[in-house]
Order: C-alpha cells, then structure tokens, then sequence
C-alpha cells in the first residue's frame, strides 16, 4: 500500500517543509491503538496476533507492505488503514527496496537482477561478456 501525502497526516507544533518523522508518529500511535505491537527489533515492524493467526506490518517512509498468514486479517488492515488515510493498494508485492520479489507456492524468491543491470549501464558494462554464477538464478 501506498500512503497518499503520508507526511500531511502528521501533527507537528511548528511550520517545517517536510515532516516524516510527524507521519510516522501519527501512523505508529493509530496501528498501536488498534492492537499492533511494535517489532522487538525493528521499529518500524508492527505485529498483531490474533490466536494462532498474525499479521505482519512493514513501514518503510510512506510505503507499508503487510502479510499475514490469515487472508481476512490482511482484508481487515486494509479497512481499518482506509478508515483514517487515504491509501492506494499496489498489488502483490513485486519490488521492494531494490529488491525484486517472486512469490510462488513453494516460497518467496528475492533477486536483484533489475539493480545489478541498472548499475551495469550506469558504468557503461551492459555490453561485456558475462561468466556463469555458481547458481541458476532460474531454479535456485
């Protein structure tokens, strides 16, 4: 999900231009009222467990990805985030962070395929001869 103008949700007590630490307060007290729990580790992980089912939140600026292995808690979030912000969903995950995103039956693939041919032209060594890798990035 997207958060449309993320940083106007934000309360702040003087004029300043850009204001994402306001946003993310705002965000974090909402999800934490409605039962999130921050991340032991990583602030910006919410987590809420529902009996033997959880839902995982992952803020990162204005761009929230979430799952969870109970589908109705996923439907729920997305409820409960467009009740108070104007949200756009992105669809499945398939980029995030400059990773490159595959999901399939038997897991979750991860590649950087995009991020190394983006930097190859960067550099001018798109054109080169290339060498195998120890592993196939087809059929990991």
């Amino acid at each position: 999900m997207d958060v449309k103008s993320a940083f106007l949700y934000g309360t702040i007590d003087e004029e300043v231009y850009v204001a994402p630490r306001a946003w993310y307060g705002t965000l974090s007290k909402y999800l934490l009222k409605n039962g999130f729990q921050w991340g032991t580790i990583d602030q910006t992980l919410f987590i809420r467990k529902q009996r033997e089912d959880c839902i995982l939140v992952q803020v990162y600026v204005d761009d929230i990805i979430f799952g969870s292995s109970n589908p109705q808690l996923c439907r729920e979030f997305k409820a409960l985030m467009h009740d108070i912000f104007q949200m756009s969903a992105m669809g499945e995950l398939n980029f995030f962070l400059g990773l490159q995103v595959l999901q399939k039956k038997d897991g979750i693939f991860l590649s950087q395929d995009k991020y190394v041919g983006d930097i190859l032209k960067k550099f001018g060594y798109s054109d080169v001869r290339s060498l195998n890798t120890p592993m196939d990035k087809e059929n990991p």
